[in-house]
This record gives structure tokens, sequence and C-alpha cells, in this order.
């Protein structure tokens, strides 16, 4: 297309648009992330970060967050419809956290106005017999979001440095040779892991990482709830406790995770999740944000492909029905 002429399918005007809505519901998106973005893990300390934190907000806004969070789902539904159009790149979001900290609530609400054909989720549980033949890897890399999609990674391949690394027993069972398993195997995974990040960088794939941050005394309210209600009691399993006996082990596990894998190009949230009303806003805001970081538009299709349109448009407009 020519400098200076206009689109006469009406794309510019369609962009113009999309960037006038957007722009506001981005700066604001911004305004809830950025504060608990985490770009470089050097001096990371969970102790810094209040898992109750509302920031700016107080119970009372909890209504002005559900509108905060629709206007943020109905700006990642615009996002996702270009993202999926583009087909350049694809959006992978991880997420990781202690039990009972709200990630399966948060993927559903935040993700509720996303289109599902431009997304794909994947849960991780404890490696099958076939992931235990391949590295630690594989099967988080088959389940990688295509080009414009976004892929959810509920848990994923940081397990192998959080609970592994909390019941290193588990190393034995992962049938790797016993010259590989030394005290360097912690720093040679992070060292995988950013790399791996790095590569999926630059060929296209934009990584968000959230670590939903609850409070022991939180995680203890929700495993009472749901011993207290039938309906939630399926939730609640014996090794939720086990595990819990653990929340030194994994605090410092996470801690070190943060620390190490937290770059610019990959970045950590550490989202506060005692109230999930905020957890929710924040994700959505991080996720809006780092889509429209993109600045992708709508494909401009050419003069051929133009001309096809004007005759199909014209063979329908004679159709005789």
């Amino acid at each position: 297309m020519a400098k200076g002429k206009k689109n006469v399918r009406g794309i510019e005007p369609q962009k113009k648009v999309l960037k006038a809505v957007l722009k506001d519901v981005i700066k604001r998106a911004q305004g809830f992330a950025d504060p608990h973005r985490v770009a470089n893990g050097k001096k990371f300390s969970l102790k810094d970060h209040d898992p109750s934190r509302t920031g700016d907000l107080g119970n009372e806004d909890k209504p002005r967050s559900k509108e905060a969070l629709a206007v943020g789902v109905g700006a990642l539904a615009e996002l996702q419809d270009v993202l999926y159009a583009n087909r350049e790149w694809s959006v992978l979001l991880i997420f990781q956290a202690m039990d009972a900290a709200g990630k399966d609530g948060a993927i559903k609400h935040v993700m509720s106005g996303v289109n599902p054909q431009g997304c794909q989720v994947a849960s991780f549980k404890a490696p099958s017999s076939e992931d235990l033949d391949h590295d630690y890897l594989w099967r988080c890399q088959a389940q990688l979001p295509q080009r414009g999609r976004i892929g959810i990674f509920n848990r994923s391949y940081y397990e192998e440095v959080l609970v592994v690394k909390v019941h290193q027993g588990i190393l034995q069972s992962q049938r790797l040779p016993q010259q590989l398993i030394t005290s360097r195997i912690w720093q040679q995974r992070y060292e995988d892991i950013r790399a791996f990040e790095q590569h999926l960088v630059r060929n296209g794939t934009i990584i968000r990482k959230f670590f939903l941050h609850v409070s022991r005394k939180e995680q203890k309210r929700r495993f009472l709830s749901r011993l207290d209600d039938q309906s939630k009691n399926w939730k609640f399993s014996a090794s939720d406790m086990k595990e819990r006996g653990y929340w030194d082990a994994y605090a410092k596990a996470y801690e070190e995770m943060i620390r190490q894998t937290a770059t610019p190009e990959a970045p950590w949230y550490v989202v506060p999740a005692d109230n999930k009303w905020y957890t929710r806003v924040v994700v959505a805001a991080a996720v809006v944000e780092a889509i429209a970081s993109l600045k992708l538009a709508y494909p401009v299709v050419d003069k051929t492909k133009l001309d096809e349109l004007a005759e199909a448009k014209l063979m329908l407009t004679q159709e005789k029905v």
C-alpha cells in the first residue's frame, strides 16, 4: 500500500479506534502490574512482599476492582484477537504458587473473555513414565503455544527447582545418571531455565511468570473452608497438609527461584494472593500490558486479496436466494 494512501477496507480507521480505546486501559494496567514486577532477582527477598497488599485499593474498593477486572478482561479479548490475527508472536503465562493460593481462579477469571481458539492451558502434575524417559523440559516444550496463541502453564518446569528441591529424594526416581546428581544440579537447572526462556523470547514468545504469594495464615483459612464446605471437599487432599509442613523450605525455594530466573525478558510478578479480587486485577493488568507492548495491528491485505474480496462481494450481491 502506497505511503499516505488510505486502506479502502477500513483497516486503518479500525486500528485507530482500537488504539484510542485501549490507551487508557493499558496505562492503568501498568499502574497495577509494575509494582509487582521483578525483572532482576539479585536482591529479591520474599519478606519485602506483603501477601495481603492491595496497592491503593482497600476492601471498600472491591466493587471498583471488579469493574477494573471487567475492563481488563475486555481489553485482553481485544488484544488477543489482534494477536491471533497477526500470527507472529505467542504469549506464555506461567503460574506457580503454594496450595490454595488461587491459581485456578485467577486463570478462570482473567481469561474468561478470551476466544478459546486462541488460548491453550496445560496443567502439570507428577511426571508420567513417558515424561521421565525425557529431560525435565520435554513435557513443557510439547505444550508451548503456537504463534498467535496464549499458552497458560498451571505449574511448569519450575517444579524441578521447587518440589524436587524440597523433596530431593525425587531425583533418584528421575532416571538421571548418578554422576549428574551433584551439589551443582540446582544451579545448572537455573542456568538451563534461563537459557530456555531466552531461546523462546528470541523466537517470538513473550513470557510472563506469576508467583501468587499467599500467607501461611490465609492458606490455613482456605484449607478450613474446604474442609467445612462439602462442595469444596474435593479440593483438599492429605498431601496438602503434608506439604504445608514444608512451608519454610518452599518459601526459601521460591525466593531462590525468583532470584535466579527473574530477567527483563522473562520477569516474575510476585502477586499478593491473600485477597483474590486484587490478585486477579494484577494478573489481568500484567497480561494486558505484555500483549500491548508488542504494538500489534490487524494484518493489511494486499491488492490481490482486495480484488478477491470485491469479486466475492459482487457475486454474493448478485446471487438470487
